[in-house]
């Protein structure tokens, strides 16, 4: 596995739990359709939560949260719906949100989470 990968694995292990700290419970892990893929999908109550994990070594190419376009943004609202239709679980409401994990010089991580960015 190469580096980039490790460290995107690692992002997301943070991730989860970085969420199940905050409550919410994991549903689901790198959930494929023929639409894309969703990195996390959890629950917090009766909120379904699609989450978006970056993983960043550094900013020279901008932060792990800069990275989430608006396109991006819309098309995990759709993979939202398509979960929901795929797994007959209904909720009252759905938020996207954002996890940035960057890698400090030292080897710690710092984790920022933006709740509801579409």
């Amino acid at each position: 596995m190469n580096p980039k990968d490790v460290l995107g694995r690692q992002g997301e292990q943070l991730a989860v739990d970085h969420l199940q700290r905050a409550g919410l419970r994991i549903l689901d892990r790198n959930w494929r359709c023929a639409e894309g893929e969703v990195d996390i999908v959890a629950a917090e109550r009766r909120t379904l939560v699609i989450c978006e994990v970056k993983t960043r070594s550094g900013v020279r190419y901008g932060t792990p949260l800069e990275a989430i376009t608006r396109q991006k943004r819309n098309r995990l609202r759709r993979l939202a719906i398509r979960w929901v239709v795929a797994h007959g679980v209904l909720f009252d409401e759905i938020r996207v949100d954002v996890i940035g994990v960057l890698r400090a010089e030292s080897g710690g991580f710092t984790v920022e989470h933006v709740r509801g960015v579409g």
